[in-house]
């Protein structure tokens, strides 16, 4: 299947279990879904990135060769729809070292932005907070943004999120071991 014949497929929801299903049974095409939701800027391609999130959920193996160009991905994607899959995407997996300089820095931004969607910024926080498992010096700047985060902007999704990462953080921060 090519991109454009995709694309007209993902225009109708009832296409996508079907198109998934295929998918899984034929990974090859995995890459062709993938190329449309990281490369296609018309308005409609977030539902590529849907697709991807949802079969991630099945085989997230398919996914671990294009974690890199998800998070390049980040610097340049305007669709807020796509920036919360892939960093909901990049959450759920483990991070290379590589990238937790561009991707700690834009978790920040990301999270404490008022303009970005509240899943948006609780994905970024998740990434924060898997970082600072990798670093754990960051752990008390990441404990501090999100105790922040909950108190001047106490949304339901930070608050939920919050409250468990940073119980998480504050007792491995007691511990001093991390």
């Amino acid at each position: 299947m090519t991109e454009q014949e995709l694309f007209d497929h993902l225009d109708a929801w009832e296409n996508i279990e079907i198109i998934a299903a295929s998918m899984l049974n034929d990974p090859a095409q995995f890459n062709t879904l993938v190329q449309l939701a990281l490369n296609d800027t018309r308005k409609k391609s977030w539902r590529a990135a849907y697709l991807v999130d949802k079969i991630h959920d099945e085989k997230p193996e398919l996914l671990q060769p294009y974690l890199p160009a998800l998070v390049e991905q980040l610097k340049t994607e305007q669709n807020a729809s796509k920036r919360r899959h892939w960093l909901k995407l990049i959450s759920m997996n483990k991070i290379d070292e590589a990238h937790f300089g561009f991707l700690f820095d834009f978790c920040i931004n990301t999270f404490t932005s008022g303009n970005e969607a509240i899943a948006v910024r609780v994905h970024a926080m998740q990434i924060l907070y898997n970082i600072s498992e990798m670093e754990p010096d960051l752990k008390p700047e990441v404990l501090q943004l999100i105790e922040q985060e909950m108190e001047y902007h106490p949304t339901a999704g930070i608050r939920s999120r919050g409250k468990k990462l940073a119980t998480k953080l504050f007792k491995q921060i007691g511990q001093k071991d991390y």
